[in-house]
């Protein structure tokens, strides 16, 4: 047995920790500060808490606010450019998935050593970076402990930056942060999470014991947690508990990779502006189906942590989850089918065309996605 475990070097959990980041920044020798985040964590008022002590200790900070869904090249140059202006000696990401890998590659970047278009791919971008921290306002993406950050390069497709560099110094979870979200985004946010969880479990490609193992308690905790945060969103134990969720699922995703279900998933987000953890959420229970024939006792065994007590042989367990999977959007009030978010069936061929690009994807699913099969899935979630 061989093989590698990367994740964030620290990571504090703790609620109303993320008032403390100024702090933590200065014993770390920051003088300079650039956080980045979008505006609807701005418009939230969630750095509120964190500016005060920002001033009580002189620390010299800007905010970057332009972060978009999806963020396309143009956001992080301007970050970028931010980050240079102000001398920038330290990096926040503040907010979704989003603004943390925007804060990543703007890390990475503002040196001046890399240019973007160099370091697609895996393992490409080399160093040094800036000193990083992440602060996740959704349970969500887990990006504050994974390796990627994932960019919009054009109408139809997004690249991957993929680099042991991209892992921040410093990963706060602090659930008080996520309790004015609204249900729809804790409820696709957190079905993201569980996309990642999934697709870690039973990628073709380095998954291992200890992947396996953050996968399946990310499992218990988001399952367990998912209805009562969406229903009662002021719980801050379920809060607390999606939070880690998801940030379990980042740790096992970013050492056993995503799939089938994230190459389907992009191109709805890239054409449609569909939300990442929704198009996930779209494309999982067509795309578990399809791979129930390869990979049915991996399912089963996760179908017994997210739905205990399903009956029958591993591929009617498998099946048992698909079912309830492709549910559980419409239980938690979110679209349950393409057509509620726009696409028609006169963009199923485009989308499957964009979907094969995706190939650094595609190579990690546990069965073979051809072009006809990604039309095939694409029409049965219509």
């Amino acid at each position: 047995m061989q093989f590698d475990f990367y994740s964030t070097h620290s990571i504090l959990v703790a609620r109303g920790s993320s008032a403390n980041l100024a702090n933590k920044i200065q014993e770390r020798g920051g003088k300079s500060v650039l956080i980045i985040t979008d505006p609807g964590v701005l418009a939230a008022g969630l750095l509120s808490r964190v500016m005060p002590q920002f001033k009580e200790l002189k620390l010299l900070v800007q905010i970057f606010s332009e972060v978009q869904a999806d963020p396309p090249v143009s956001v992080i140059d301007k970050a970028i450019q931010a980050a240079q202006e102000c001398h920038a000696d330290y990096i926040v990401g503040f907010g979704g998935g989003s603004s943390m890998d925007v804060a990543k590659l703007v890390a990475l970047l503002s040196p001046g050593k890399e240019r973007l278009s160099d370091i697609y791919g895996i393992g490409i971008a080399k160093g040094p970076r800036l000193p990083l921290i992440l602060v996740p306002t959704t349970a969500g993406t887990g990006s504050e402990v994974t390796q990627s950050s994932v960019v919009t390069v054009s109408e139809s497709e997004k690249k991957g930056v993929l680099s042991p560099h991209l892992l921040p110094d410093l990963a706060i979870l602090d659930a008080e942060l996520t309790l004015g979200l609204p249900s729809h985004v804790t409820a696709a946010t957190g079905i993201d999470a569980m996309v990642h969880a999934i697709e870690a479990f039973t990628t073709k490609w380095l998954k291992n014991p200890m992947s396996d193992c953050v996968a399946k308690e990310s499992l218990r905790l988001l399952s367990g947690n998912l209805h009562k945060a969406v229903h009662s969103g002021n719980d801050i134990v379920a809060r607390e508990n999606m939070l880690l969720g998801a940030c379990l699922a980042g740790m096992a995703f970013t050492n056993a990779p995503v799939a089938g279900v994230h190459a389907l998933a992009y191109p709805i987000g890239a054409r449609f502006h569909v939300p990442h953890g929704l198009s996930n959420s779209l494309m999982l229970a067509p795309v578990i189906r399809f791979n129930i024939e390869v990979a049915h006792s991996m399912y089963a065994e996760l179908g017994q942590i997210i739905k205990p007590g399903l009956m029958g042989s591993s591929i009617e367990q498998a099946t048992q989850l698909a079912d309830y999977l492709g549910g559980l959007a419409g239980e938690l009030g979110l679209p349950q089918k393409l057509v509620e978010v726009g696409i028609t069936k006169h963009d199923v061929d485009q989308l499957a065309r964009d979907a094969m690009l995706q190939t650094r994807l595609l190579m990690n699913s546990p069965r073979e996605i051809t072009l006809n099969d990604a039309v095939a899935l694409y029409r049965e979630a219509l």
